[in-house]
């Protein structure tokens, strides 16, 4: 294991150092197609019901749709990402984005069940391409851009995964469920060539690191070094909360007394989306060296959002007045996370953004089911009462890490 530290430390060199920082279009392009490639995670959950009338597969089967693409996506940021440290990444990002394409095609045109599952799993390998291209972003930043940048890019991967939903519930009512998938295979390959045109030459210096010592060195990052760790921590527990609102929300909007339709409940997609484009500025704060403030702030907001989320029942306006400051604290927070890290080890970017976002993985599920079930058995206000817990965690970590640091502070002094 301390050969893999070792290795870890020298596998990459020149990050962002002595390149040109990317032009606006460029940023907004890395964000374009990080919320793009990202969305295709999301897009079954509208479905289910469609997909299971299609294949004739029971309700509790077909679920099983959205668990073998997160199981892919998973396997995608362990197996996949820390490949940006070790192969060009221009090369990797848009070969990875035709092959999304072209998966995205199998699984639009599918005709069977295991051919559904077999390419709903590729889908979600190969949609951590999102990851890829915010590591690729922050690299090419440089110190004093990188918080406001991967702010940017991460706004789009945030908005991806909330527009989702929309986005394939109203594709499925005009043209069908495969219209889906298949025009995001377009826009998806539209996307690779645009990428291949406009993203520079990787000229990062890679030591040649065989691929299972990178694999190993990847988890020995986060074992050793508590920045990254902490960082992690506080995905895993934020996303839990993000996930117990977003995963559970729509079963209350569809009973009694609203009994909304899907295109209404995804509506609150778009309130949760103005939520997260107002945590752009925790970038910003980050490169002005206010990561710590940052984050105990969104971490307070975080917790305060479950107030007016707890009178859901009552009130949509009170839905809709937690989703906004709900996603602006997950959104702020995620965003410093990840700058953070990356700064701290820039010659291992996309490892530590990989690695990271396996905890942001799991957080979402365990925010998901949790949620439902306790939906299921004690109500809606059971559900704020968990996601409020998971967020008091959170911020109790923030208190804990924040005393230590300013000990050792004072004992260096």
């Amino acid at each position: 294991m301390a050969v893999d530290c070792r290795v870890s430390r020298e596998s990459s060199t020149g990050t962002g150092a002595g390149r040109q920082a990317p032009s606006r279009g460029t940023v907004l392009l890395f964000a374009l197609a990080s919320g793009s490639a990202v969305a295709n995670v999301y897009f079954a959950q509208p479905l289910l019901a469609t997909l299971g009338r299609s294949f004739g597969v029971g309700q509790g089967a077909v679920g099983a749709v959205v668990t073998v693409t997160q199981i892919g996506y998973g396997l995608g940021l362990f197996l996949l990402v820390p490949l940006g440290d070790k192969l060009d990444r221009r090369k990797l990002i848009t070969a990875q984005s035709a092959l999304l394409a072209a998966v995205l095609v199998a699984l639009g045109t599918a005709s069977g069940v295991p051919v559904l599952f077999a390419s709903a799993a590729a889908v979600g390998f190969l949609a951590v391409v999102t990851q890829s291209l915010v590591a690729y972003a922050a690299a090419l930043a440089g110190p004093e851009r990188r918080g406001t940048v991967v702010g940017q890019v991460t706004s789009g991967v945030v908005l991806g995964i909330l527009l989702a939903r929309t986005v394939s519930g109203l594709l499925s009512d005009l043209a069908g469920w495969r219209s889906v998938y298949l025009g995001s295979a377009a826009v998806t390959l539209l996307l690779a060539g645009a990428l291949h045109r406009a993203l520079p030459q990787d000229g990062a210096v890679r030591a040649r690191v065989p691929y299972r010592v990178l694999l190993r060195s990847t988890v020995a990052l986060f074992l050793r070094e508590p920045v990254p760790r902490t960082r992690a921590v506080y995905a895993l527990l934020v996303f839990a909360a993000f996930s117990t609102l977003w995963s559970c929300v729509a079963l209350p909007l569809s009973e009694a007394p609203y009994a909304l339709s899907h295109t209404a409940i995804g509506a609150f997609g778009l309130v949760g989306a103005a939520g997260a484009l107002a945590a752009a500025p925790a970038g910003r704060l980050h490169d002005r060296g206010h990561a710590r403030a940052t984050t105990g702030a969104a971490l307070a907001l975080l917790v305060l959002s479950w107030i007016p989320l707890a009178l859901t029942g009552r009130s949509l306006w009170a839905l809709a007045a937690g989703a906004v400051v709900l996603d602006l604290a997950v959104q702020a927070v995620h965003v410093t996370n990840q700058s953070v890290i990356y700064a701290h080890r820039p010659d291992a970017g996309s490892r530590v953004i990989g690695g990271y976002m396996m905890f942001y993985s799991a957080g979402s599920a365990l925010g998901a089911l949790a949620s439902t079930s306790l939906y299921a058995a004690a109500g809606w206000g059971a559900v704020c009462v968990l996601g409020a817990g998971f967020s008091l965690l959170a911020l109790a970590l923030w208190g804990l890490t924040a005393f230590r640091q300013r000990g050792v502070a004072s004992q260096s002094s």
